[in-house]
């Protein structure tokens, strides 16, 4: 039979997340540190709004960019929380930051680009610039260097056929953050080679060290910064899939088309929940998604603490509701110490190296969870890590 499989798609690894979560949907008594969703419910008041819009019959399409009403505040919201300027005319609604993600790339690549890659990162960058057709070049960031993106790291990578870089900051999975001098650090670099910015921002609310930065609001890197954000992680609204992305006219217009084509637009419901979810936080300075945050930080200071008392080195995040545990000293990789401890003491974390090469000695594990959850998780880890020491 003729192979009728795109080569790029056949060639595409299985998410190294995935793989483990999907063993402790049948695993029983099994604890998961593995996917990054919030144990939060979604606060009642977008709840409430999205249910208030189904009484009211919303329930056609919208315009292909989005709710009009939705995008302003979308765009009030970059402006009042982190002074970024973007207009509502380039900015899209799209099913959560993946498919502004997959947009993004598409938009952007021809053939041969080369797309600059920071790792440990999200496991969907490097497969969604491979399926558009771009090469993915890998920048690795270490704990020596709080995995932070460096001027000397970025220009080792960059040549002629250099096009972009992604910024994930806060950074999944190793909760890194860079500063605004970190940024501006790097911006000369960016200007001199003339390459365009992705910046994924879906986890700017969890910032616990000072406030989040865009480097869409130094300067002038507006004009060449591709912004992306959603809902999901501030807000405890995963299910709902509502993101968005900003970006310059030009690449805003190739999104915009491909968007038209493939998903005409996001889900109304989902729309005018988001749009709850702004009007009220706009209007009580973020209370809920500060309650979220402190609790995150509570959770994450408890880990790090414990890892390091086991011996595992751990980066103390500031960002994003994970860590990144170094289990070198256990004598085991990260898959190998990922594995076992699911086979052995059923806690399911994720190897370090789903996130990159870089992350090869290192696992990743969630905190959006419980802290009686996190409780046993490590009681388990210990006994884990105690029993590789006696054997």
């Amino acid at each position: 039979m003729r192979n009728f499989v795109n080569k790029r798609a056949a060639e595409l690894k299985p998410s190294g997340i995935r793989k483990f979560f999907d063993i402790v949907q049948v695993m029983k008594g099994a604890i998961s540190l593995g996917v990054g969703e919030p144990d939060f419910i979604t606060p009642w008041g977008i709840r409430d709004t999205a249910i208030r819009s189904l009484k009211r019959g919303l329930t056609q399409y919208t315009g292909n960019r989005g709710l009009p009403e939705l995008r302003e505040n979308i765009c009030k919201y970059l402006k009042t929380r982190f002074s970024v300027n973007y207009s509502p005319e380039h900015t899209i609604v799209t099913v959560g930051a993946s498919e502004a993600i997959d947009l993004c790339f598409r938009a952007i690549c021809d053939d041969g680009d080369e797309i600059l890659v920071p790792e440990p990162c999200y496991v969907s960058y490097a497969p969604s610039v491979s399926l558009s057709g771009g090469v993915p070049v890998a920048i690795k960031c270490s704990a020596k260097n709080d995995f932070i993106l460096t001027p000397e790291l970025l220009e080792e990578v960059i040549t002629e056929k250099t096009k972009a870089i992604i910024l994930a900051y806060p950074n999944n999975p190793t909760g890194a953050i860079m500063t605004k001098e970190q940024l501006e650090a790097i911006i000369p670099v960016i200007e001199k080679h003339d390459l365009l910015v992705i910046s994924d921002e879906i986890y700017a609310e969890l910032t616990y060290v000072g406030k989040h930065v865009s480097i869409a609001s130094l300067g002038d890197m507006a004009k060449r910064t591709v912004l992306i954000n959603g809902f999901s992680k501030a807000f405890a609204m995963t299910g709902w899939r509502i993101g968005f992305v900003c970006a310059p006219p030009e690449v805003d217009e190739a999104m915009f088309k491909i968007h038209q084509y493939t998903i005409m637009c996001a889900p109304r419901m989902s729309q005018h929940a988001a749009n709850g979810a702004l009007i009220d936080g706009l209007s009580d300075d973020f209370a809920v998604v500060e309650e979220m945050r402190e609790e995150y930080n509570r959770r994450g200071r408890f880990l790090v603490n414990a890892f390091n008392s086991l011996g595992l080195t751990c980066f103390q995040p500031k960002g994003a509701f994970y860590v990144f545990p170094c289990v070198k000293s256990t004598g085991l990789n990260g898959e190998e110490f990922a594995t076992r401890l699911l086979t052995e003491q059923k806690v399911a974390v994720v190897p370090g190296s789903a996130f990159g090469e870089a992350g090869e000695w290192h696992v990743r594990c969630s905190y959006a969870t419980s802290m009686a959850q996190l409780t046993e998780a490590i009681d388990r880890i210990s006994k884990f890590v105690l029993s590789l020491k006696n054997s």
